[in-house]
């Protein structure tokens, strides 16, 4: 997820039908950066670290914490990355000779929905940024943290394709489709 700036972010705030939702401005250059993460779908398990750049010791730097938190029981990883720059770089190339157990797998152009851990990155946005105003990157950092803290102690597992359930109408006013005949 990134590029995440010190800013505010607006929350869910009620107008009324006749009025433009208003929002005080907010000025000033602050602190970015970028936040990393790791999804196990299985379990709903998530690594988030955040760093102060999007460079490629960075993402090496952020596999090998990603290596040291899965359990050594786990034979295989797959990683599901986009075409950013710093994926293919040699480091990552070394990275992936001195860890046999994973394997990156390159999503095609235009298409986050194939990765899992996009959906969860709207959760993480949700719990951690939505409705707060943060004056440093270190105040982003904390959120962040407490944010994913929040959810593994919460978690379920994340199905590709499956949305909540909704509720279905009433058996005594069912909806029926198609064209009414007249009687």
């Amino acid at each position: 997820m990134g590029p995440v700036a010190a800013t505010t972010y607006p929350g869910i705030r009620v107008t009324p039908p006749h009025q433009r939702a208003k929002r005080a401005p907010d000025y000033g250059r602050r602190e970015r950066g970028y936040v990393y993460g790791a999804l196990v779908p299985a379990t709903g398990d998530v690594f988030t670290e955040s760093y102060a750049g999007r460079t490629t010791v960075g993402w090496v730097d952020f596999l090998t914490r990603v290596d040291d938190w899965l359990p050594g029981s786990c034979q295989r990883v797959f990683a599901l990355l986009d075409n950013l720059s710093t994926h293919h770089a040699e480091l990552v190339t070394l990275f992936a000779l001195a860890h046999p157990r994973w394997e990156f797998n390159f999503l095609p152009t235009a298409s986050p929905y194939l990765n899992l851990i996009e959906p969860w990155w709207k959760v993480l946005r949700s719990l951690a940024l939505k409705g707060k105003r943060f004056e440093t990157w270190n105040d982003i950092v904390v959120a962040v943290r407490a944010a994913t803290a929040y959810w593994n102690d919460h978690k379920h597992p994340f199905r590709w394709g499956q949305r909540r359930k909704t509720s279905r109408r009433s058996v005594t006013n069912p909806r029926t489709p198609g064209i009414r005949l007249p009687n």
